[in-house]
């Protein structure tokens, strides 16, 4: 097999470049230049004001009103109220019980969210389940857009996208909120918590593709928590981006409708999905979602020609078994085809799952032999920096074509999209490549 082995030396080059400390302090010097972006608690007045804003391309009229600095009238909802409601519409039918003696007062404007398929019904001045879209006089809104808790220059291998863009940079950004409530979440802490609680910055889109710009990302990542709640935010960062040469990059739980899916695919070009396992009863215990409209939004993205990359995070005792591992890989394959990049990563103890082991290292190389044996061709075996697995190998000849530490392409051999040594395509989106950058340190917060 062609390359070679990583050396002490290749190890010491990883951590220059990009390295974690350097990376954190480029990106705080730039963003301190670009007009327009402040830093502070969720009470923080914004200096953009609903006036300034009106040009967006997701923007209010002058004449329109909001509840708040960081609040636009959310896409796909609709009111309910002169349809009465309908208790069955909210517990349904699996829950008689519940709806035999609902003590919710139905009185006031309800909408019902048609954002994923949660489908929450919100009575005036609460929020659904992802804490952060409110009904405000039977009208709904983002409470998070221009309001990220996260801003970060990361590796693009952090997201980890193996098959898009090596070696470039991503501005990653976040804002709080969730549609699930994975009981293992790395990023609990911003995710499950409601935008009052996340120290923020004021940050429109405008400031954040500036900012891109400013500190030489190719790419803007909508990462860290769940981009889907803060879907407006999103697709106005992404429609101002790409006429600006910026590419747009999601990282997420696929847990959407189908309609609000394919329009942002019209505006972003990567969408990377955890797909978190291959059991109804894990989606429903563990994450508090379901798999089917996973399964379908893994479909669309294939469907609407967006790179797609697909990545499951292997719990112990959860969702190891080899039955629904091999299961899940041959759904990949039937489905979206063997050229999906598909990551088996390693679960670390965290948030509410801290009694459980780290995944053995071996749990992964079967998922990945397995996945190989059900015909997907590009496997990899994830959060084990250094393995064999982590590296990419040409699916017709076999050598490795792409040598990875960590987060750091150490060797690369992919010309004009094809494998160097023997002119087989790789499929993915291919740059300029720059091995020898990045680091192999944790970086956080996670987008695993």
């Amino acid at each position: 097999m062609r390359g070679r082995e990583i050396s002490r030396r290749d190890f010491l080059r990883g951590l220059t470049g990009l390295g974690a400390c350097a990376l954190g302090g480029v990106l705080s010097l730039a963003l301190s230049k670009v007009e327009g972006l402040s830093k502070g608690g969720g009470a923080l007045v914004s200096q953009w004001s609903w006036l300034n804003r009106a040009g967006l391309p997701l923007g209010r009229t002058s004449e329109q009103a909001a509840p708040g600095p960081y609040a636009i009238e959310a896409m796909y909802y609709t009111g309910i109220v002169d349809q009465g409601l309908d208790c069955m519409a909210c517990h349904g039918t699996a829950e008689p019980s519940r709806v035999l003696y609902c003590h919710t007062p139905h009185a006031g404007d309800y909408v019902k969210c048609q954002l994923c398929p949660k489908g929450c019904i919100i009575s005036e001045g609460q929020r659904g389940d992802c804490r952060v879209r409110e009904n405000q006089g039977g009208k709904l809104y983002s409470m998070v857009y221009g309001n990220p808790c996260s801003v970060n220059n990361d590796p693009i291998e952090k997201k980890p996208f193996y098959h898009f863009l090596p070696t470039s940079l991503a501005l990653s950004l976040a804002t709080a909120g969730c549609n699930l409530h994975c009981k293992y979440c790395q990023n609990w802490t911003i995710s499950q918590v409601p935008p009052e609680k996340v120290s923020s910055y004021d940050a429109p889109p405008e400031v954040v593709v500036a900012a891109a710009l400013e500190v030489g990302s190719q790419s803007i990542a909508y990462t860290y928590s769940e981009p889907t709640v803060f879907y407006e935010y999103m697709l106005a960062i992404a429609r101002l981006a790409r006429p600006k040469g910026l590419k747009s990059v999601v990282i997420s739980a696929g847990y959407i409708n189908p309609a609000p899916l394919r329009e942002l695919c019209q505006a972003v070009d990567a969408i990377k999905i955890d797909l978190k396992g291959f059991n109804r009863e894990f989606y429903e215990k563990v994450c508090f979602g379901t798999l089917e409209p996973v399964l379908e939004a893994i479909k669309i993205i294939h469907e609407e020609g967006v790179h797609l990359e697909i990545v499951n995070l292997v719990v112990p005792t959860l969702n190891d078994d080899e039955g629904e591992l091999r299961e899940l890989a041959r759904w990949i394959v039937d489905n979206v085809g063997p050229d999906v990049p598909t990551h088996f990563s390693r679960f670390h103890p965290m948030y509410q799952l801290k009694n459980l082991p780290p995944t053995p290292v071996e749990t992964l190389e079967r998922a990945r032999d397995m996945a190989m044996e059900e015909g997907i061709h590009y496997a990899y075996v994830g959060n084990v920096p250094g393995h064999s697995g982590d590296h990419t190998y040409c699916a017709h000849c076999g050598d490795r074509i792409i040598q990875r530490m960590g987060f750091a392409v150490l060797d690369y051999h992919i010309v004009d999209g094809k494998c160097e040594y023997c002119g087989n395509p790789i499929p993915g989106v291919w740059g300029e490549a720059k091995p020898g950058e990045g680091t192999e340190q944790p970086m956080e917060p996670s987008d695993y």
